[in-house]
């Protein structure tokens, strides 16, 4: 075994080398994974919505046969919209699970680092102290322990089945299912002011209260209970005889005002995931500022 001839400053200087270079790289690689990651989530926002519902629309008209009744249309869909949402919540604890599990192998990464620079250390000092006779010996143990097989603790085996590492997955994945739904579940609750406009040949702005949770069924059903009061044509009408449109789009009954504001989509004159109404948006404005002032919804 050869023996290091330099002195202590060279020594520790080739130890500082050896830590600046690894945080360097370190911080490289943290740099390129953010700024992948940025990107994928700038691409694949405008494309939620639009698959979203193209799926739940297709679903339903390749389950509907024959002639059906509005309740039994208004259940399937509800049922699409959740099986849906399952869907996507498990994608999104599938790219949080592999997110975690990135960090840890990163973390197990360093501590294999500061181990080698560590060895490194104690194998200088040995050597600037050890004498022939005792690299003679080592060099003997050296050989022996060379001829023996055995296990190589630098060979990457985490894609080695391991019942143990499956079932700490598992574990974390049911957690963060649960932590994700119990979030959602809290942002559905919380409830919100809707601007909506009725017209009848001229607008009739009215403000109401509703849990982001909260369908358009349900929306136009308490609409209509506050229009009621001030239009007598509306006494006798269903809430399966209006229709609430948003941007030019008319919104489909079973959708949520979560839907939207998850998605944030936007229609033809607006963003279609603000439903309250601060300025005038017909006034003129800086067309290169992009605003989430929306009209009001109509209600007909």
């Amino acid at each position: 075994m050869a023996q290091y001839k330099g002195a202590e400053s060279e020594a520790s200087r080739a130890i500082h080398l050896l830590k600046k270079r690894e945080k360097q790289r370190e911080q490289m690689e943290h740099m390129k994974q953010r700024i992948a990651q940025e990107n994928l989530v700038k691409s694949n926002i405008d494309r939620k919505f639009s698959a979203h519902y193209d799926a739940v629309e297709a679903e339903l008209k390749s389950s509907m046969v024959g002639l059906v009744t509005l309740n039994d249309v208004k259940m399937k869909q509800q049922a699409l919209v959740k099986e849906w949402e399952k869907q996507l919540a498990k994608k999104e604890q599938q790219k949080e699970l592999q997110r975690k599990l990135e960090k840890l192998r990163e973390k197990e990464h360093k501590e294999e680092a500061k181990r080698k620079i560590s060895s490194l250390s104690f194998t200088l000092e040995e050597e600037e102290e050890a004498g022939e006779e005792d690299e003679e010996l080592e060099r003997k143990a050296f050989t022996t322990k060379k001829r023996k097989l055995g296990k190589n603790p630098d060979v990457d085996t985490s894609f080695l089945p391991d019942r143990d590492r499956e079932e700490e997955e598992n574990r974390l994945r049911e957690e963060l299912r649960q932590e994700w739904e119990a979030k959602q579940e809290k942002i559905k609750s919380e409830e919100m002011e809707i601007t909506f406009s009725y017209w009848d040949g001229s607008g009739h702005r009215r403000t109401v209260n509703m849990k982001k949770g909260n369908t358009m069924q349900e929306f136009l059903q308490k609409a209509l209970e506050i229009l009621r009061k001030d239009f007598g044509e509306l006494r006798s009408a269903g809430v399966e005889q209006l229709m609430y449109i948003k941007e030019d789009l008319i919104i489909p009954h079973h959708h949520s005002f979560y839907d939207f504001l998850v998605t944030k989509p936007r229609g033809k004159s607006g963003p279609l995931f603000n439903f309250d109404v601060h300025d005038d948006v017909r006034l003129l404005s800086d067309a290169t500022v992009e605003k989430d002032e929306s009209h009001a919804g109509k209600v007909v």
